[in-house]
């Protein structure tokens, strides 16, 4: 929390010429002796905060390392409050509520804060997902291990890992960091994991080497394979929702739909969302997947 109040105290200081320290304590809410020992932590770490006392006075930074306001334009403040409204439906608010109040620093400021995009990314299950990354957040920048139950195609493992971030990649969220089972880099999704917890051990940074850095590779590594199937015209909406308004073509048999993909289970399951309205004519083995699907629900109705 330190950490972030003078990161905080930082950013106002270069966008403005001078403020207070009593300003700055009902900002961040806590006490004038407080903000004291920040501006002191601050000016042993090297940055150049001066106090001035007396009428006029206040708390500011050496000049040369004011902001220049023109680095970044009225658009680009604007995505990046887009952006974290975004981070905000799966972040702590109160965290995210400081940073926007921070870019909005200013009432004449050209950014409005009611910034027409609204990005939710945790539209359900979202105390959990917030409680998971908070957890991953405190143990990556305190530097302690982190382990949990997991789950996916092979089984139920228990695992171990230096947490490094917490990534929102591909419509899911992961946390990336370094198994201590596997003794490599991985990629874990937190909707897949429970019973995480704080280990109690302390870890020192590795270095990541750039290749795994790329969280696209983890996903562009595996084999892709060409999905072609025909749907019934009543399934279109279903299609543009899923894949954008030119993702078929209408055709006397029905819609021709022809799209690439990597993971098997997630495109059986989408495909079984359309019932009867689907017929895949590649890859063979959607196909076979579909059927025995379709004869498993039928044998489950049977028995009862």
């Amino acid at each position: 929390m330190k950490l972030d109040r003078m990161l905080g105290i930082l950013t106002i200081l270069l966008q403005r010429d001078s403020i207070t320290a009593p300003e700055l304590a009902e900002r961040f809410e806590v006490s004038r002796r407080t903000i004291g020992r920040d501006i002191d932590a601050m000016c042993m770490a090297g940055i150049p905060v001066v106090t001035r006392q007396g009428s006029g006075g206040g708390i500011t930074i050496a000049e040369g390392f004011k902001l220049d306001k023109s680095v970044l334009t009225a658009n680009e403040l604007s995505d990046i409050i887009a952006a974290l409204k975004g981070i905000g439906t799966v972040m702590e608010r109160p965290a995210i509520e400081r940073v926007l109040d921070k870019l909005h620093a200013n009432a004449d400021s050209v950014v409005s804060m009611r910034e027409p995009v609204i990005i939710d990314l945790a539209s359900h299950g979202r105390g959990e997902l917030t409680q998971k990354i908070e957890l991953i957040k405190r143990a990556a920048l305190s530097g302690q291990v982190v382990e949990f139950d997991y789950i996916y195609e092979k089984g139920e493992v228990r695992r171990r890992i230096e947490p490094y971030f917490a990534v929102f990649q591909r419509t899911a969220w992961y946390v990336f960091g370094y198994c201590l089972e596997r003794s490599d880099f991985r990629l874990f999704k937190l909707q897949r994991l429970w019973n995480l917890r704080l280990c109690g051990e302390r870890f020192a940074p590795r270095e990541i080497p750039a290749d795994k850095r790329d969280f696209t590779a983890w996903f562009d590594e595996e084999k892709e394979n060409r999905l072609v199937a025909l749907f019934d015209p009543s399934a279109k909406y279903q299609l543009i929702d899923a894949y954008g308004l030119d993702c078929y073509e209408e055709t006397a048999e029905g819609l021709r739909f022809e799209i690439g993909f990597t993971k098997r289970d997630y495109i059986l399951g989408w495909l079984l969302g359309f019932g009867g309205k689907v017929k895949v004519l590649a890859p063979e083995f959607i196909a076979e997947d579909l059927k025995a699907a379709a004869e498993n629900i039928l044998l489950r109705y049977n028995q009862t």
